[in-house]
């Protein structure tokens, strides 16, 4: 696969191996990829929409929502990277690093220690700050805090595209460029912005 056009903000380059691991070597530019990965995550929701109750905040439900998402395009989907990234934990921390977010959410759940809507975009976060995976983070982790609150939350899930559809997270744009901002601020403990931008309707 070429490089046909620039990552956006925030996105994670893959390394040569990883590259190595896609499914359809046909695939030339990031456009046809984005059209693949868009297909198989379809299908990853229609599974998770056929599952009862699951428990969410465990690691084998993360593995197995990133692998229904993304297996049929990547050989690695659902499982942890090995290769350290321009953003994220190094690779060895990343289990520890995803039990300790999992277990703090749990915590916060049973003991109502944030409103719904912040504590999960806390957890949204954290998921982005830990990149557990190879590629596919960001989609993964709104996927599965959408997943949080709804099974665990029993509260509406987020929409992350803002009003207008032309606001799509996964390409470039002012809705794009508020989103990484965001989580920026969030970095250095700064909430406010994620929860201004996907709070009140999202009427950002």
């Amino acid at each position: 696969m070429t490089n046909s056009a620039a990552e956006p903000d925030g996105a994670t380059p893959l390394e040569e191996d990883e590259r190595e691991g896609l499914r359809f070597p046909h695939i030339e530019t990031r456009a046809e990829l984005d059209r693949m990965e868009q297909a198989n995550i379809v299908e990853g929701q229609r599974w998770l929409n056929r599952q009862k109750k699951p428990d969410v905040l465990t690691e084998t439900f993360a593995l197995a929502l990133h692998k229904h998402l993304f297996g049929e395009v990547w050989r690695w989907a659902g499982r942890f990277r090995s290769t350290e990234k321009n953003i994220g934990v190094a690779p060895h921390q990343i289990a520890m690093a995803l039990r300790g977010l999992l277990d703090n959410t749990r915590y916060q759940a049973d003991h109502a220690v944030y409103p719904p809507l912040e504590l999960a975009l806390r957890f949204h976060h954290r998921l982005v700050q830990i990149h557990p995976f190879p590629n596919g983070n960001g989609r993964h982790s709104r996927i599965m805090t959408d997943a949080l609150l709804r099974f665990r939350l029993e509260q509406p899930s987020i929409v992350w595209e803002g009003r207008n559809a032309i606001q799509n997270l996964q390409a470039a744009g002012a809705h794009r460029v508020a989103y990484i901002k965001a989580l920026r601020a969030a970095d250095v403990r700064d909430f406010a912005p994620l929860l201004k931008l996907f709070g009140d309707g999202n009427e950002a």
